[in-house]
């Protein structure tokens, strides 16, 4: 179907990039092509995350995605995205166009559709559903330069965008009398612009996504489905993201929002886990006008705690975890912006330690009457330049956040690598999509990293961070499973991580078979990644850091031992516990090592199929 797709682009007759290089009266701006637009680092730097979440070669992906953004390029040029709101600076529309498809598509890839569908016709329309996704996410604010500009050319004449692309230098204001939300309706003007017949030709072949495609062009986002909230979804996410604001909300569901999810489980464990205002060592202080929590110790607890809950996302390091604290407004900043304050706290007795804390508003937590009685002591806040070692071994997640620093290919060769708008405000803005994205789980994280090595001598065949394609079959939930025992009362052992497992799988809490799924079905029975499982346990089972500490193990090799004494477990002909699964997608192959159960009725009530990317190796391992 996508041989259709591999013609080259015509050269157009005349391109921005042949406007004469004069100066410009003032007020005016030159025209630039699509090559000189998208070459920022930023810019380049999305698309190639739309790129890796799609399945086509550079030259398929070119034709697809790279002529409908070229062409949105040159469409919106250095427009805004609004006047006074969100990406209000020249190039916001389209940075907020990149930033949309690159969200949407990481959403689409926790989908399965059509929903409803067979495996095997999920995956013969993967593609036209991703590339679907894509443009609705790409046009949906396409129609605001048709009716909120009023754009006039260098020679008095007025532009509009069904002219096609600008070819003289211009300059453009907001129509006083604009309404709110005619750019949705003005979308049908201008997706032609976009997206050409063949296109058009290919998607219109496919009944249960063209339906709801054309209503979200029409602007009718409610009769549009799972496609039309995974654009509104990922739109909240880009202008939360500009604003400086809830990015984790922005991406749940409503009825599951994050950032109560947070409030709760704070409120959860100071009222049941947490020690406040101990004479010695405590949990947090509370103060007549501020709640002191020990940093460390709360962030693992409230990750273990929404982990247990089934809530995903959640950043595997403490430093990520404090960002998105600090982003809900839950925390009070220190004078310099940062999550974590340095402070001493002496009781009464006369007790007296130096701690890195996070600080909340005790009305936050508590109501008026809750409010507990105030810490006998005093907490100082140490203003002194903290020691490099002192802060590394007392608060290791205290630490700038990290840059790559790898440059990667581009899609395509652009003709320019200079920012054609190097506006003060562009350049000032925070740059803040790696963590988004790290959030939402397209970086690395020690609780899904499937491909954590079970062997020293063991390296991955290709690039370890390629998901597999997305081909999830789920058991059905047993009515008979007992739930597993409560994390906070339970003594982690092998049993309670069997039990643990089979409730995470039966209530859909630990997915299989997908892309970031730690459980997966080969050979007819289960197979258990390794590490990635046991740490995932691990992490919502604080208890096993004690445990393993004592017998000198890192805390996932204390649950694989305790799994590995069930004798659950298949062992291979030469009695190695541990199985290499190799995992074939669209593009790249890599590893994964794991256990296979023996027995299929301890996990599963109805086995579910073999996914069909992942066929175990025959390479043995040492143990």
């Amino acid at each position: 179907m996508l041989s259709l797709f591999q013609w080259k682009r015509p050269p157009a007759a005349s391109t921005p990039s042949a406007t004469p290089a004069t100066d410009l009266p003032k007020g005016l701006m030159r025209p630039e092509s699509a090559a000189s637009l998208l070459a920022t680092p930023r810019r380049q730097k999305l698309l190639e995350h739309i790129w890796q979440r799609t399945s086509l070669s550079r030259k398929q992906f070119a034709t697809l995605y790279g002529a409908p953004l070229e062409r949105y390029a040159e469409l919106v040029q250095a427009f805004p995205a609004s006047e006074a709101h969100h990406h209000a600076y020249p190039g916001g529309m389209l940075d907020h166009g990149l930033e949309i498809v690159a969200y949407s598509l990481k959403l689409r890839q926790s989908h399965l559709l059509p929903i409803g569908a067979s495996p095997e016709d999920q995956a013969a329309q993967s593609e036209a559903w991703t590339a679907a996704v894509a443009y609705a996410a790409l046009l949906h604010d396409i129609g605001k330069i048709a009716v909120d500009l009023h754009v006039e050319l260098a020679d008095g004449s007025v532009w509009h965008p069904w002219h096609g692309p600008l070819l003289q230098p211009y300059r453009f204001r907001y129509r006083d009398d604009r309404e709110y939300r005619l750019h949705s309706a003005a979308t049908g003007l201008l997706y032609r612009q976009l997206l050409d017949r063949h296109i058009l030709d290919w998607l219109s072949g496919y009944p249960s996504l063209w339906a709801p495609l054309l209503y979200v062009l029409a602007g009718q986002y409610e009769h549009a489905g799972v496609l039309g909230e995974l654009v509104v979804q990922a739109d909240r996410a880009s202008v939360a993201q500009e604003l400086g604001g809830d990015l984790a909300r922005a991406m749940a569901a409503p009825k599951h929002a994050l950032q109560r999810k947070l409030l709760d489980g704070l409120r959860y464990l100071l009222k049941e886990e947490l020690k406040l205002n101990q004479p010695e060592a405590s949990d947090g202080w509370l103060t007549e006008d501020a709640l002191w929590l020990v940093s460390k110790t709360v962030s693992d607890k409230l990750r273990a705690h929404l982990l247990s809950q089934g809530i995903d996302g959640i950043p595997a390091n403490n430093t990520a975890v404090f960002n998105v604290l600090q982003d809900h407004g839950m925390l009070q900043p220190t004078l310099d912006g940062k999550a974590v304050w340095r402070a001493t706290v002496t009781s009464n007795t006369g007790w007296s330690h130096l701690f890195t804390l996070l600080r909340l508003a005790p009305a936050l937590i508590w109501e008026a009457g809750e409010r507990p009685t105030p810490f006998a002591g005093t907490v100082v806040i140490d203003t002194s330049p903290a020691e490099k070692d002192t802060a590394a071994a007392s608060s290791p997640e205290v630490v700038a956040k990290s840059t790559a620093g790898e440059q990667e290919s581009p899609p395509w060769e652009s003709g320019s690598t200079a920012d054609p708008i190097p506006t003060p405000l562009a350049q000032a803005m925070p740059d803040v999509m790696e963590d988004l994205l790290a959030m939402v789980g397209m970086g690395d994280s020690s609780a899904t990293q499937q491909d954590a090595l079970a062997t020293a001598d063991v390296v991955p065949v290709a690039h370890p961070e390629t998901p597999m394609p997305s081909m999830a079959v789920f058991p059905s939930p047993s009515p008979a499973l007992a739930p597993a025992p409560s994390s906070s009362t339970a003594q982690p052992s092998g049993e309670h991580f069997m039990a643990w497992l089979k409730q995470g799988v039966a209530s859909r809490r630990l997915i299989i078979n997908d892309a970031k799924a730690l459980v997966h079905t080969v050979s007819d029975t289960a197979y258990l990644v390794s590490p990635g499982l046991f740490q995932r346990y691990a992490q919502e089972h604080l208890q096993v850091a004690t445990l393993a500490k004592q017998e000198s193990q890192q805390d996932w090799q204390w649950v694989q031992k305790r799994f590995e004494r069930l004798q659950l477990h298949r062992k291979q002909p030469n009695g190695l516990n541990i199985w290499t699964c190799e995992v074939t997608g669209p593009r790249k192959t890599r590893r994964l090592h794991g256990y296979l159960l023996d027995d299929t009725g301890v996990l599963f009530q109805d086995m579910p199929p073999n996914n069909p990317y992942l066929v175990l190796s025959p390479i043995p391992l040492k143990n």
